[in-house]
């Protein structure tokens, strides 16, 4: 299956709860920490919710 890499890249202050909590179950807890997760489509929703403070890319194996 494909995976993809995230990086968050942009602070929470200011977000809403939902968006918070978006992150947090991703794995993404600090500034430019980055995790690799497998491409679904709850992975994807998830990453809709929060696309403008972390940055995707697919994961060649």
């Amino acid at each position: 299956m494909q995976k993809l890499k995230i990086t968050r890249t942009r602070s929470s202050i200011g977000s809403g709860d939902g968006q918070i909590a978006t992150l947090k179950h991703l794995g993404l807890r600090k500034l430019n920490s980055t995790v690799v997760v497998e491409d679904t489509p709850v992975t994807r929703g998830m990453i809709k919710k929060v696309e403008h403070m972390v940055k995707v890319e697919p994961v060649v194996e």
